[in-house]
């Protein structure tokens, strides 16, 4: 199977991990989300990564939906059946999501709009809703599962791509998050690999 994406995505990391984890093989393609390809818009038509290949030529996206996927290939590692742990580990993935979302509108008003035309007020919610985010990860972090899931993909992935764009942030305001996250890649090597970097 293919993943279409980019090496610094922390959704595109996600799924890489997820896969990792899952010991299922990707074939990475990059792909360039500023100027989409007629390769990604006619695999995705919203022209986001990551897209996922099948074998049989379907294309699905987004990130979620391909972790899920690849845990029921997996005879699911990833994402806990049972109803309190599945709603746990969910909450947990959702949360973690929430903040890349944020904090990628934050980046995304300072890196394309002209600076006559940022809106300093929106930009201060979004980080707001991030750094809340951030707070609930550090204050539940206990609540994961002992055996990796999909939350540790997100959650690793989130910290992963916030020390590109946010150096020093995770440090200073989740201290348990930095900690469990060192944690993590030290006990899994081959993940640092697709981690979110810079290409």
């Amino acid at each position: 199977m293919r993943l279409l994406g980019t090496s610094a995505s922390p959704f595109v990391a996600k799924v890489r991990m997820a896969a990792v984890l899952c010991g299922i093989e990707l074939e990475f393609v990059s792909a360039e989300t500023m100027e989409p390809s007629d390769t990604l818009l006619s695999a995705n038509p919203l022209g986001k990564v990551p897209v996922l290949t099948t074998e049989t030529g379907d294309q699905v996206f987004d990130s979620s939906v391909i972790c899920e996927m690849l845990d029921r290939m997996s005879g699911n590692q990833l994402i806990p059946q049972t109803l309190d742990a599945f709603t746990r580990t969910r909450t947990f993935e959702a949360a973690a999501s929430g903040v890349k979302d944020a904090l990628i509108l934050c980046l995304y008003e300072e890196r394309f709009r002209p600076e006559d035309k940022r809106h300093a007020a929106w930009t201060e919610r979004q980080m707001a809703k991030a750094e809340r985010g951030l707070a609930w990860l550090e204050a539940h972090l206990d609540d994961l599962n002992e055996d990796p899931s999909v939350a540790y993909c997100a959650l690793a992935a989130l910290v992963g791509w916030m020390d590109l764009r946010f150096a020093g942030k995770v440090a200073s305001q989740a201290p348990k998050v930095r900690a469990w996250t060192d944690a993590f890649f030290a006990a899994h090597p081959e993940l640092a690999a697709v981690k979110p970097h810079l290409a």
